[in-house]
């Protein structure tokens, strides 16, 4: 009997999803264990894929693949590739960390400290809040992970967009700000989200008629199959003229750009990050925005190798701009939390350079970002929501000192901050490295541009830091307690939180092979799909008097 792991990958935190909703208990405890224990064995399930598969072997393996819609050719396909295998381990790692982490936060902006219970007036509604939100989250990482194996064009637009619903109610649902800014934040993400959904809906048509006019499928019908659209993609064998195919691409960018995002739809991020729970929005900026920066790798790539290299000149120049757009937006914000939301903009426009490199370096190094920039935010965000609920406050005159009260805090905060800003020996280094690299050997101006950041980063993650960590404690101007509240050191579930974050960003700093031997034979194999072989170096000999050589 063949095991569908790909299915149960996903199927794990649906069912979950669901039995936290329906389950006969009473406590609010009782169900963020069974939402925690669910994502611990989705995360064990994760762990075997590995030993499933070969690092040698092709590019999609243990697939799953039945017929779902035949009218249409739609299938319900599913493959694993090295890519996705990578993002499927971070997903499946952070969930239960987020959950950890969040455990308290259904509680709601009046929650509680770990060390009080809930009066009996406010159990049902502790209980009640704490159902939706595990399942929330745990309905995220279902469609998440789904998304990442699915290998059917029409499935995967599902699954994307339906991601969309329970993101939105985590954002307008949870978190300290007030319901207004939170129910405008979660309308402005949804309402981005939906537009970029409904220029994709329309390019995926154009693919299945495209397919259709091209003969593909079973008896010439059409088809969404993404190895068989992109084998025809690559040897010309699409019936459509060079303009639809790029209108076809720009559609399927677009909504990737928004999920990404990429400046200019970046809008909607720093407002959804802020108004939710730490929790959820690295949820969202670290997991689900993942999906759109894989899906400009696997699909704009993939189905349109042509349309990629006429529009990588633009995209890269966008890239460069969030990139230095998100640098520079951060050093000017006084909030903590959107000063981080902003960096994840800057980091982003990275990843996207590196994919649209058209390079091997720069796509391994997008997809190795991809993994580090989901440890880094996770810590550094996380680490920053256990101080600001301490305090009630993420405007940053409002601290000073904390190095002397909290000393882990501050200090699992330095390594957090300094992975950000890729220091050596940390793993967002590398992936950096590769990228720049990548980048250089095809648009060496564009990777010049974006190097500024690495300057950019270095000045708002340490002065940050002096300003918050060093010198004495500062009265808070905004915190209406007298006296403020004292800040404490991690406890130690947080410090549970953080440990595998920071020997990740350790482990992966000094051996990224870990995740590279994955990657790297997924990139090669798109590579040699598309046709988009590495510049070859050119080198400049002097010139040579062959009378004087004589």
């Amino acid at each position: 009997m063949t095991v569908p792991w790909l299915t149960l990958l996903w199927l794990i935190p649906a069912v979950a999803s669901a039995t936290v909703l329906l389950a006969p208990v009473a406590r609010a405890a009782a169900v963020a264990r069974i939402g925690l224990g669910a994502a611990l064995f989705t995360a064990l399930w994760a762990v075997v894929l590995i030993t499933r598969f070969d690092s040698g072997g092709g590019r999609f393996q243990l697939t799953e693949d039945v017929s779902w819609i035949p009218a249409f050719g739609v299938r319900y396909s599913l493959a694993l590739d090295g890519v996705g295998l990578a993002l499927i381990l971070l997903t499946a790692v952070l969930t239960p960390i987020l959950l950890l982490a969040g455990w308290h936060d259904p509680r709601g902006p009046r929650g509680r400290e770990e060390s009080e219970a809930p009066v009996a007036s406010d159990a049902a509604a502790t209980l009640r809040r704490t159902r939706y939100y595990v399942a929330l989250m745990l309905a995220v990482e279902a469609m998440v992970l789904m998304s990442f194996v699915a290998t059917d064009v029409l499935l995967f637009y599902i699954v994307f967009e339906a991601m969309l619903v329970p993101m939105y109610f985590l954002i307008g649902g949870f978190g300290r700000a007030p319901d207004r800014e939170r129910s405008r934040a979660a309308v402005t993400f949804l309402l981005y989200n939906l537009l970029g959904g409904l220029v994709m809906l329309a390019a995926v048509i154009g693919v299945y008629v495209v397919g259709a006019r091209s003969g593909l499928g079973e008896d010439g019908r059409g088809t969404f199959d993404l190895p068989t659209l992109a084998h025809a993609a690559s040897t010309g064998g699409l019936d459509a003229s060079p303009t639809v195919l790029n209108l076809l691409f720009c559609g399927f960018l677009f909504a990737f750009a928004v999920k990404a995002p990429l400046w200019p739809l970046h809008s909607w991020l720093p407002d959804a990050a802020v108004g939710t729970t730490p929790a959820a929005a690295v949820m969202m900026m670290a997991v689900m925005d993942k999906v759109g920066t894989f899906a400009m790798l696997r699909f704009c790539i993939g189905l349109f190798p042509d349309a990629s290299a006429t529009f990588a000149p633009v995209v890269s120049a966008l890239a460069v701009v969030s990139i230095v757009y998100g640098a520079v937006c951060a050093i000017g914000q006084s909030d903590l939390m959107r000063l981080i939301a902003y960096t994840s903009i800057s980091h982003f426009g990275f990843i996207v350079l590196g994919v649209f490199a058209l390079t091997s370096q720069g796509q391994s190094g997008s997809a190795l970002y991809m993994v580090n920039h989901g440890l880094s935010t996770a810590a550094l965000f996380l680490i920053a929501g256990f101080l600001v609920s301490q305090r009630g406050s993420a405007v940053i005159a409002d601290y000073g000192g904390v190095q002397k009260a909290a000393p882990v805090l501050a200090g699992t905060f330095l390594v957090a901050g300094l992975a950000t800003l890729s220091l050596p020996g940390l793993a967002p280094f590398i992936s950096e490295f590769l990228v720049i690299v990548g980048t250089f050997t095809r648009y060496p101006v564009a990777a010049i541009i974006g190097s500024t950041a690495l300057v950019l980063s270095a000045l708002y993650i340490l002065w940050t830091y002096q300003r918050m960590m060093g010198g004495p404690e500062r009265r808070p101007a905004t915190v209406d307690a007298d006296p403020p509240p004292e800040i404490r050191d991690l406890t130690v579930r947080q410090k549970v939180v953080v440990a595998p974050l920071i020997v990740a960003l350790l482990a992966l700093g000094f051996f990224p092979r870990l995740v590279l031997d994955y990657i790297d034979p997924a990139v090669a194999a798109g590579i040699e799909q598309s046709g988009h072989a590495d510049p070859s170096p050119t080198v400049s000999a002097p010139a040579v008097d062959q009378e004087e050589y004589r």
